[in-house]
């Protein structure tokens, strides 16, 4: 065993004169993890690796090499190194087991070959002109010997731009066998972590012999490659994870690249059979079914294991700490299989009911939305208990606002207005999947329509409101789609009970299986990755929700709205009485929602007026908090707090007051501050009320009326997965018509395009078809 202490003295000079003692790295490291977790059992989830101290990264030949296996891949081997001393200056323990001294020690030997050869041939020939050489095939253990130092030397430079020192570890597989060599190998690198160094291992290739095949011995694997020397390091050090990166994804349950091949995001002991091995990478001496070995060995020797990809330039600057952060990065080896399905699977059942409940006869699902109208009065005792409960905790806890507190709470009333939305969908559901919208005679015998089609899979995920899941489940129902729903920890009882409640109304036509409740540790923005199975995301919850999921959704559409900051502007010829009960049910009624009114515009005509003052005196009784906006703040001698954004969405008893001047000044300021919401107008004005209407680009614009009918059930269409700001496919309270799409049917009898060619026989006719009221493909 050889090993080499980088000391650091090639450190600039400020680096060299501060003592770093190890009792204060010790120290940071404790108030990082002050419980550390007792080695002997691996992590049983993926949001367990936060925890994980100490931590070996696996570095294959493909993922250290250039594509032409001659040097090594610079860039991708700085942004590991990065990453890797990110985690060890958080208090973490790292290793490193690399390859890459072959490849390095391969491009520093061609070109001495080169050199000498060039330098030969001008002695000999007098001339500048040189010929074609040949490279003799270089033995690896040449190149690993040439490598080495070098290979070293790079990993010390770039580790000392975050002031990190390193060492190097030589290794053969004699010095695991011999018991010696093996607790000196232990002792030094305990020494070496204790002293914040992180050890570069490796090895020997420039001594060590091929591979034996078979030559496990009795539980113990054998030093192969640098898969088995990682995994055998991580039992022999009791390291919490093993990160291995390759340069394919993670593992398949087929060769990569085939056409059913799908990445395995959790494996467990026994699922070794499942699985069909390609070939290895294009560099290195291991291949999958190595890594496969090597990992459950690890696993069952107490470390945790992750293979991903190591080589993808859109994930390498972060894979490392993604998977240490516990997000769905490569295949995760884990010993605790869950009782139920996977995420994976209980989308592919999802879809799978979903295309039998498509084929449904309308009148059918209305059966099913009625059904569960029907248990959602008859079991509301059950309902209320289960929330009555996670109202409790959520209280207790303190974690949680008033405002979301409000959107958890359901009641008698609540669910009898629920029940009467969903009979009213169930109604208008038999005019939504197949409904032909237009019908096109193309050429004789030759016609097109088209039709509306559920979208596929959708994802809903919400906070608090468990109200949400019967709605959105009833319109997913109604529309033919598949539902996959993901909601707050804070109102689990209540939404289990409300699942349960829904497959057992869909249970009466067999489709049981078309919503599911991912009750899994699922992260949000694991789930916005998954665009291979969910055909749309619609976030309902905070805006801060909101945002996370369009940022996270990768290839996914996202339907809904970031924020709800909705504005009531009072025009100077208002009605006193319109004006005060609009503003009090439009702020008052439900502070919470999200078409609640945040902002009222007042002209400035009105101030000082006895309608101003019934205005203020009426928030003033109701107990609404009133933030000044800068104009209004001028116009008073003690005002109220100044606003510190005009884009506020308070979603409590709050609401900031702004003057204008007019109403095009009211309309550039819903424009500047709103969010595309629900901006009212209250006029007597018509022409007034008119340009207000159509110059106010929001997706719900009123007059004389509270912004609280922004509602799916108030517009009639008996429940909405949500308001949607955006400005393609649906806006506003999205019901039935925003979950569907549409598909061209085309029906001929043996037309090819070529009989409408300039030779050809027959002549386009294009000719529109009326479509009747209630048609249907």
């Amino acid at each position: 065993m050889f090993a080499r202490l980088n000391l650091c003295s090639h450190l600039p000079s400020r680096f060299r004169q501060v003592s770093v003692s190890p009792v204060s790295i010790r120290t940071f490291s404790q108030a990082k993890f002050s419980h550390p977790r007792s080695h002997g059992k691996s992590f049983a989830h993926r949001s367990d690796l936060k925890q994980a101290k100490r931590i070996v990264v696996k570095l294959g030949s493909a993922v250290v090499t250039r594509g032409d296996e001659c040097g090594l891949a610079l860039g991708r081997l700085a942004s590991i190194v990065e990453q890797v001393a990110m985690l060890q200056n958080q208090g973490r323990e790292m290793m490193i087991v690399t390859s890459g001294a072959v490849a390095f020690g391969k491009q520093r030997l061609r070109h001495e070959i080169l050199l000498s050869q060039s330098v030969r041939q001008a002695l000999h020939s007098g001339q500048n002109q040189l010929k074609e050489m040949a490279i003799p095939v270089l033995e690896a253990r040449a190149c690993a010997a040439a490598g080495q130092s070098g290979l070293m030397a790079l990993y010390e430079a770039m580790f000392t731009q975050y002031s990190i020192c390193t060492a190097q570890i030589l290794v053969t597989n004699l010095d695991f066998h011999d018991e010696q060599k093996r607790r000196n190998l232990n002792s030094t690198l305990l020494e070496l972590l204790r002293m914040n160094i992180v050890p570069i291992i490796n090895t020997n290739d420039a001594v060590v012999p091929p591979p034996v095949p078979n030559s496990d011995m009795q539980g113990v694997i054998s030093i192969k490659d640098n898969d088995s020397l990682a995994a055998r390091l991580s039992v022999e050090m009791k390291v919490d994870l093993l990160i291995a990166l390759s340069d394919v994804q993670g593992l398949y349950d087929s060769p990569p690249g085939t056409d059913d091949a799908k990445l395995i995001d959790i494996f467990y002991p026994g699922d070794q059979q499942s699985i069909t091995y390609g070939n290895k990478s294009r560099v290195g001496i291991g291949g999958m079914e190595a890594k496969v070995k090597a990992a459950l060995w690890a696993l069952q020797g107490g470390s945790s294991v992750v293979i991903a990809n190591g080589t993808d330039p859109k994930v390498t600057g972060h894979v490392i700490t993604d998977i240490v952060e516990g997000k769905k990065v490569g295949t995760f080896f884990s010993e605790v299989k869950p009782a139920g399905p996977t995420v994976e699977q209980q989308t592919e059942m999802a879809r799978h009911a979903g295309r039998t409940l498509a084929s449904l006869l309308p009148e059918q699902r209305g059966e099913i939305i009625c059904a569960l109208a029907d248990l959602l009065t008859e079991k509301k005792d059950e309902i209320l208990s289960a929330n009555k409960r996670d109202m409790e905790i959520a209280t207790v806890s303190g974690r949680f606002s008033q405002a979301l507190i409000d959107r958890l709470s359901l009641s008698t009333a609540k669910l009898n207005s629920l029940a009467i939305g969903l009979r009213q969908l169930a109604v208008s559901s038999r005019d939504s999947v197949g409904r032909v919208l237009r019908r096109t005679r193309i050429a004789n015998n030759l016609e097109l329509e088209q039709i509306t089609v559920p979208i596929g899979v959708l994802l809903v995920i919400f906070e608090s409101r468990p109200d949400c899941l019967p709605q959105v489940s009833a319109l997913a129902i109604a529309s033919g789609n598949a539902l996959l729903l993901k909601g707050g920890k804070e109102a689990s009882n209540t939404n289990r009970i409300l699942h349960q409640l829904t497959q057992e109304a869909l249970s009466i036509h067999g489709v049981t299986d078309a919503v599911q409740l991912v009750s899994t540790r699922e992260e949000v923005e694991d789930l916005c990755r998954l665009d291979k199975i969910i055909d749309l995301i619609i976030p309902r919850g905070s805006s801060q929700l909101v945002r996370d999921i369009q940022r996270a959704a990768k290839g996914i559409p996202v339907l809904g709205h970031s924020e709800g900051v909705c504005h009531v502007y009072i025009d100077s010829e208002a009605s006193i009485d319109k004006a005060v009960d609009i503003v009090r049910d439009s702020k008052c009624d439900y502070p919470a929602a999200c078409n609640a009114m945040e902002t009222l515009l007042i002209h400035r005509d009105l101030l000082r007026t006895a309608m101003f003052d019934q205005i203020i005196d009426m928030l003033r009784t109701e107990q609404v908090k009133i933030h000044a906006g800068p104009r209004f703040a001028s116009y008073l001698t003690f005002s109220p707090s100044e606003v510190k954004s005009l884009r506020t969405e308070y979603g409590e008893l709050e609401c900031c007051i702004e003057v204008v001047d007019s109403m095009e000044e009211a309309v550039d300021h819903i424009h500047k501050y709103g969010s595309s919401h629900t901006d009212v107008i209250v006029t007597d004005n018509e022409e007034t009320a008119a340009q207000f209407l159509q110059q106010v680009d929001s997706a719900c614009v009123f007059w004389n009326s509270s912004s609280r009918f922004a509602d799916g059930y108030r517009f009639g269409l008996g429940a909405e997965v949500g308001i949607s700001t955006s400005r393609i496919h649906a806006r506003g309270p999205v019901g039935l018509e925003g979950l569907l799409t549409t598909k061209w049917v085309l029906r001929g009898e043996g037309h090819t395009a070529a009989d409408f060619s300039e030779n050809g026989s027959m002549k386009y006719l294009h000719e529109n078809i009326p479509v009747p009221q209630g048609s249907f493909s």
